[in-house]
């Protein structure tokens, strides 16, 4: 069990822990690894970040990161392991399903195939006509 103030000194770089749900988590060594980047944790450091953690709509996957990183509990704050709203799992502990890591792939474009020849090669052609039709014209002189 931990005190608001003693998760309050625990704000720097080196040290950082939130609070989410009541959960104190110790994210020091998530820092570099952290989606959104480290500054984020750095701001929510000392301080309850549930509102902030539940506003982006983290996925089951990072939510489980809570079980992993967590050091104990804050005082007085009463937990709901029935709730909704926090569903957490041990699935931490098991290697990442293909559809948990889905939402981290950055999918390719998919445009046709076609449509980078009508890009691309259809204007360089008008171009091309069109420097074509000067020269026969003996406007363009190379």
């Amino acid at each position: 069990m931990f005190t608001l103030s003693q998760v309050a000194q625990h704000k720097s770089k080196q040290d950082c822990w939130i609070i989410i749900h009541g959960r104190v988590i110790d994210v020091t060594k998530f820092l570099e690894e952290h989606p959104g980047g480290e500054e984020v944790l750095i701001e929510s450091a000392g301080k309850d970040a549930t509102k902030e953690f539940e506003d982006i709509g983290h996925s089951k996957a990072s939510k489980n990161y809570i079980l992993k990183y967590q050091i104990g509990y804050l005082q007085g704050y009463k937990i709901q392991d029935d709730d909704d709203d926090n569903l957490f799992t041990d699935s931490y502990k098991e290697p990442m399903k293909a559809k948990e890591i889905e939402a981290f792939v950055i999918k390719q474009n998919s445009k046709p195939k076609h449509l980078v020849f009508v890009e691309y090669f259809v204007p360089f052609l008008a171009a091309a006509f069109f420097l074509y039709y000067r020269y026969l014209n003996g406007a363009l002189q190379l």
